[in-house]
């Protein structure tokens, strides 16, 4: 899958994936268009595979990447637990009707 800019710079580019997973992991639900969804949707899947790790490394490269701590503690004590028997597959896709203003394919992406 080819790298989506979003026509945004680098570092904005990446602020945005890091809230976008930190609000999922937050929120465990969120509606964001379907290109977004896409692009942090292997994000996530990856922060649960360190949660799922659970050693002070896995620990210390989520908060290098999430924005809030409490969303790290939340991940580590609540979410990676929750999977423990799953081998992947943590994320669902569901297209959500366009948005209003101008009619951009929105998508819900949520926790399994």
């Amino acid at each position: 899958m080819a790298l989506s800019k979003f026509g945004r710079p680098t570092n904005q580019r990446r602020a945005l994936l890091r809230g976008l997973a930190t609000a999922v992991l937050k929120n465990e639900r969120i509606t964001t268009t379907e290109t977004k969804a896409k692009a942090i949707r292997p994000i996530v899947e990856k922060m649960i595979s360190l949660g799922k790790d659970g050693s002070l490394h896995a620990r210390r490269q989520a908060l290098s990447y999430l924005l809030e701590e409490d969303v790290v503690t939340k991940l580590f004590n609540e979410i990676a637990p929750r999977y423990a028997d799953r081998d992947g597959g943590y994320t669902r896709i569901y297209k959500a009707s366009p948005r209003r203003g101008d009619g951009a394919p929105q998508a819900i992406l949520e926790l399994v």
